[in-house]
């Protein structure tokens, strides 16, 4: 029962997370109070991202990777990948004139990978899976995303100049759309990141570098092709691979097992 409730977790943290968007809301119209739009724009930007990361820790019913580590990861992996990625795409904005977005898309997927490689160098646990690197790089999209939705939010609030359906249509988009944009190329980078310090080879890198430019080439062509069509394209194949890779890492992982009550043997 405790296994069945762990794989379900992220839909209660998805459903709180609206319940409590939705009072916030309602106060906001009520008072137009500008905490509780702050409140509100903090709340909408992390709903998606923290139901789609609790869906992704709790392979196979499992929390294989510390809150600890987690927690780590969303917060230095947001504010360190928002920063390094601002300041970077700043300054080649300032020597070149223009930012290609294929290099912005380079910039932020190695900005927020920051956090994974640390966290993969200090980390002392043993044995340190693939899946756990897709975990802790799915909390540094994660973390990511809601600070640049709440970034986003909040320009729209003021180029608006107040308008509450302006910011809401934001929120939305961007909520919508995060597991399928950062968190997914994050946690796909993380993941064959973590594949190669297990077992370091010729093949693995090029898995590595070729998986990297690949979610690289991805963020790029989102930010290209701004139409419904490529956003649901692009996101049906983020999102299609990175629940692949999940399903082939716990198969893969020793540490996952076949829930079932006594005689649970290893997966293969």
């Amino acid at each position: 029962m405790a296994v069945v409730g762990r794989r379900w977790a992220w839909l209660a943290v998805l459903l709180v997370g609206i319940a409590l968007y939705l009072v916030v809301l309602l106060a906001v119209v009520a008072t137009r109070n500008a905490i509780l739009l702050l409140l509100l724009i903090v709340i909408g930007a992390s709903i998606a991202p923290a139901a789609f990361l609790t869906f992704a820790q709790a392979r196979p019913g499992g929390w294989q990777v510390p809150g600890s580590i987690v927690a780590v990861a969303v917060v230095l992996g947001g504010v360190i990948g928002v920063a390094a990625a601002g300041w970077i795409e700043y300054d080649t904005l300032r020597r070149l004139g223009v930012l290609p977005t294929l290099l912005v898309g380079l910039v932020e997927e190695a900005a927020k990978l920051v956090v994974p490689v640390v966290i993969l160098l200090v980390w002392r646990r043993r044995p340190r899976s693939p899946a756990d690197g897709l975990v802790i790089g799915v909390a540094s999209g994660a973390g990511f995303a809601a600070l640049e939705t709440m970034g986003y939010a909040l320009t729209a609030l003021v180029t608006s100049k107040g308008d509450l359906i302006v910011v809401e249509e934001t929120l939305l988009f961007r909520g919508l759309t995060a597991p399928a944009a950062h968190l997914s190329w994050t946690g796909l980078a993380a993941g064959a990141l973590f594949a190669l310090a297990a077992a370091p080879s010729a093949r693995r890198w090029l898995v590595f570098v070729l998986t990297f430019l690949a979610v690289a080439i991805l963020h790029a062509a989102w930010d290209t092709f701004n139409t419904p069509v490529a956003y649901v394209v692009i996101g049906v194949v983020s999102l299609g691979w990175v629940l692949l890779e999940l399903h082939r890492y716990r198969r893969s992982d020793p540490r996952s097992t076949v829930t079932g009550g006594p005689g649970t043997e290893p997966r293969g």
